[in-house]
């Protein structure tokens, strides 16, 4: 019935791999419970470390947008239940004006960062590079340990902010000052603010201790074969997901630390000729602006570190379930690589309401549109991949398949935001919302989620409740364009976004039912996310045992290590490649593995 039974002949031809044995290569030593799942050096243990946490840091990112949706849907009513969690920030069952902004900053911060950030990259660039290239761990396994633990101690800071008396940070996830600048802005901006920096300022940390040991491994530990054209597109994609987060995320945190100082310090690097309830401030000299340059150089590049992990996971199991060879696969390569490039060029299309230079603005409206080539170059291969292949639709092709379509919609409507005449109408509306939504948040985690349904098998040994992946993706698929989708019309008619409550607006009431319906399916969504983890947590210990090594037919070479492979991956020597990763449908052949070498009357094509 499902379909990686139907392959199991066609996975039993590699499964008895030849593999020479040699005890040199694989030391073992006793390892208790701590130093096997806590403090873990093994690059797969580390992966699934990431994807918990981020799993975790996912529900309660998803429940903070279920609570304000609540408040945006039915405005009027009140909801008891809300008291009795939150005390004072939502007396008399409805949410605080200056609490709705921070269940709004929080949300925003944990599903850009923490869940899609270190939840899809440090899971599968942990999981999948040493063993995609033929590697026994990453370059430094104790820095890997080390870029989890900072990202675990920048969670346990960003939560424990929920529960200062003040409250946690409430400036927006882009923390723009003067507002998070001021200690006296709002309850939003004192200690919870302070931990809000020190958070990022640890994720940081986290971010490139591991983007460079994912750059080192990837150009020095490749096995025998294994030329960089040979690589399958998941690895250039995290290699440059890498490099744009080592160049792009210290800028950041040089923002982050001078916010701290004028905060804490008395400096003044972005307040000037403020006043507070009549008083002025001693400030003189800073410039707001600045900090809006120093967060989107890296906040721009940030959409990218979150898509290029997703573009490479949804190439490789786009061509795998086709049976198809990847189409045009240098000018994915080079499409990545250009991503990369103009991702640093083009940051100032976040401000063009801050009062930029309109001929400066016209250069970063011709970059932004200019990066949509690479990125239709992808989507059109990504298609003729699709094309008359034999497609296995199993719940990971469905989330692949469901990327590419959110990734189309929802990039199509960036061209409207790209462009600074029509942004200065649309710029913080819904519309702006619906977007990035559409294309960064829920595309990106279409891309995590088709990688979990792939990949579980090799993290854990055993599948997913294929019958609950199905309906996970139609109810995620259908609710998510239900949610995003009609947001652009209320951009279009000027509804603002991060208001709590839109009754005092005449023009924006005609909107009230199209409100109540996105905020009914927003929960229906938010429940097939619950299903999911349940169907995650149970498959770990009770899902069908995985009996063939290759479940999926694949050509890549983590299906060429144990069912469930120990530290260092193979037991033996570590096979040498002969071939690129996608041989499929080849000579007749279904698919022909990495490690196979070509044969005296094999056809050399791509």
């Amino acid at each position: 019935m499902s379909n990686e039974a139907n392959m199991h002949g066609h996975a039993e031809v590699i499964t008895h791999h030849e593999v020479h044995h040699d005890e040199h290569h694989v030391h073992h030593h006793k390892e208790t419970f701590i130093t096997k799942y806590i403090f873990s050096q093994d690059h797969k243990t580390i992966g699934k470390q990431f994807l918990i946490t981020g799993i975790v840091w996912a529900i309660i990112g998803g429940l903070f947008s279920v609570l304000f949706r609540l408040q945006l849907g039915f405005p009027e009513q009140t909801f008891p239940i809300l008291e009795t969690f939150f005390g004072k920030w939502a007396a008399g069952g409805v949410i605080q004006p200056e609490f709705y902004y921070a269940l709004v900053t929080i949300h925003g911060t944990v599903l850009v960062f923490f869940v899609l950030t270190a939840g899809l990259s440090g899971t599968f660039a942990n999981l999948l590079i040493p063993l995609q290239i033929g590697a026994r761990d990453m370059a430094s396994p104790f820095l890997n340990m080390l870029s989890y633990w900072f990202f675990f101690i920048a969670s346990v800071i960003m939560f424990s902010s929920l529960f200062v008396h003040t409250g946690p940070a409430s400036g927006g996830w882009t923390i723009y000052p003067p507002l998070s600048a001021l200690h006296q802005a709002g309850q939003g901006s004192k200690i919870g603010m302070d931990l809000w920096l020190i958070s990022m300022a640890m994720f940081i940390v986290s971010s490139l201790l591991g983007g460079l040991n994912y750059i080192t491994t990837i150009l020095n530990m490749r096995t025998k074969g294994m030329s960089m054209t040979r690589m399958p597109l998941t690895m250039w994609a995290i290699l440059f997901t890498a490099v744009l987060g080592v160049l792009s995320f210290p800028v950041l945190l040089s923002g982050a630390i001078l916010l701290l100082f004028d905060r804490n310090l008395g400096t003044s690097f972005y307040l000037s000729d403020i006043y507070v309830a009549g008083q002025i401030l001693p400030n003189e000299g800073g410039s707001a602006i600045l900090f809006q340059h120093l967060f989107w150089f890296l906040g721009h590049p940030e959409v990218y570190i979150i898509l290029l992990p997703a573009m490479g996971m949804v190439s490789e199991i786009l061509s795998v379930n086709s049976r198809k060879p990847i189409f045009g696969y240098m000018a994915m390569v080079g499409s990545l690589f250009a991503i990369t490039i103009l991702a640093f060029l083009v940051w100032a299309h976040h401000m063009f309401v801050t009062g930029l230079n309109p001929f400066l603005g016209a250069f970063f409206v011709l970059l932004t549109l200019l990066i949509a080539v690479p990125s239709a170059i992808k989507v059109f291969n990504w298609l003729t991949t699709l094309w008359r292949g034999n497609i296995r639709f199993t719940p990971g092709m469905l989330f692949a398949i469901g990327f590419v379509s959110l990734f189309i919609s929802g990039g199509l409507t960036g061209l409207f935001l790209g462009n600074s005449t029509i942004d200065i109408h649309l710029h913080d509306t819904k519309f702006v919302v619906a977007h990035f939504h559409i294309v960064m948040g829920v595309a990106s985690m279409f891309g995590m989620h088709a990688g979990i349904y792939h990949w579980f098998p090799k993290m854990f040994g055993r599948y997913l409740n294929h019958t609950l992946g199905y309906i996970h993706f139609w109810i995620t698929m259908v609710g998510a364009y239900l949610i995003f989708w009609p947001m652009h019309y209320e951009g279009l008619a000027g509804v603002p976004r991060r208001y709590l409550d839109l009754r005092d607006w005449h023009a924006f009431n005609k909107f009230d039912d199209l409100n109540k319906m996105i905020t009914v399916v927003s929960i229906i969504v938010f429940a097939a996310q619950l299903m999911f983890v349940f169907n995650f947590f149970y498959s770990i210990f009770k899902g069908r045992k995985v009996r063939t090594q290759n479940p999926w037919g694949s050509n890549t070479l983590e299906w060429t290590t144990p069912i469930n492979p120990g530290h260092g991956n193979w037991p033996g020597e570590i096979p040498e490649v002969h071939r690129w990763a996608y041989d499929y449908g080849k000579d007749g052949r279904e698919f022909i593995p990495q490690t196979e070498p070509i044969g005296p009357n094999e056809s050399t094509d791509h």
